[in-house]
């Protein structure tokens, strides 16, 4: 896809509620930016030379294109500018790396905040939005304060979940609730680890199937069996005719009783006769 692609399908998503989880997955798409030597333009604004720097100066490399345009605009001639190429080329991926451990550590504080924030509110119930959905749960961000934490798999409605990797979703076999990237769930703030700037959420389970959990097309489970064994009455499902009257418990007892007392009796009498034929 190019970047007139992703601009239709972020035009598409406008008064969706959804829209920032289509921002989202879009970012994750794209490769990353790096700063280098080669000018390979910039794919989101569909431009085949770029170069990136702002006025102020804010950062490094915004520094190291105002010295080579201040060079050009003086000698008019690169040749003689005081980086090479493969200085410059060093530099460039310095300033990536350093840059990208400063997102590193910037995304570490506000997520510590964000945990800090929250364990005044253990307890709470609120609606979010699911933003990421894997094998062992959901990611859903609090709709309002933007505050994102983990429904462990373990924590959803009693159930074997499969997860759906192409439609983003998890989907329970038996009761068919299905769980999808962008729905809007209720959930409940479990736990807060500010160590490891972790927040567990759990279902809300009092809005299962409404909020908490939409049915699926398939519902799986054990259901009425159809064919030629849909007609059976309750006594053929049994091994009997539907013709054939079951005998009550007790009925059956009584005649098991009686059955056992003619057979002591009947040998009784054989050991009788056994005894006289001995002794005449």
């Amino acid at each position: 896809p190019g970047a007139i692609d992703y601009a239709k399908t972020l035009a598409s998503a406008d008064g969706r509620p959804d829209k920032l989880v289509v921002q989202t997955v879009m970012l994750r798409s794209m490769n990353q930016a790096v700063y280098s030597t080669r000018n390979a333009g910039h794919f989101g604004l569909a431009l085949e030379e770029y170069a990136h720097f702002t006025s102020p100066i804010r950062r490094y490399p915004d520094l190291m294109v105002h010295r080579a345009i201040k060079h050009m605009l003086v000698h008019n001639d690169r040749s003689n500018f005081e980086y090479s190429q493969n200085h410059m080329a060093e530099i460039g991926d310095h300033c990536s790396t350093t840059e990208r451990r400063a997102e590193e550590a910037s995304r570490d504080v506000v997520a510590w905040l964000k945990c800090e924030f929250m364990q005044d509110h253990i307890g709470g119930t609120y609606e979010g939005v699911i933003t990421g959905v894997t094998s062992f749960g959901l990611f859903v961000e609090l709709a309002g304060i933007h505050v994102e934490g983990l429904v462990h798999i373990t924590s959803l409605p009693q159930d074997y979940y499969d997860f759906d990797s192409v439609n983003h979703r998890l989907l329970g076999r038996k009761g068919g609730l299905a769980y999808n990237l962008g729905q809007i769930i209720s959930v409940v703030v479990g736990a807060v680890n500010l160590d490891e700037r972790k927040i567990d959420f759990q279902i809300d389970k009092s809005k299962i199937g409404f909020s908490g959990g939409r049915k699926s097309g398939h519902v799986g489970g054990k259901g009425r069996r159809k064919g030629r064994n849909s007609g059976q009455s309750h006594g053929q499902s049994h091994g009997q005719g539907s013709n054939k009257r079951r005998k009550p418990k007790s009925e059956k007892q009584s005649m098991k009783r009686k059955r056992k007392a003619a057979a002591k009796k009947k040998a009784r009498r054989k050991k009788k006769k056994s005894r006289k034929g001995k002794n005449p």
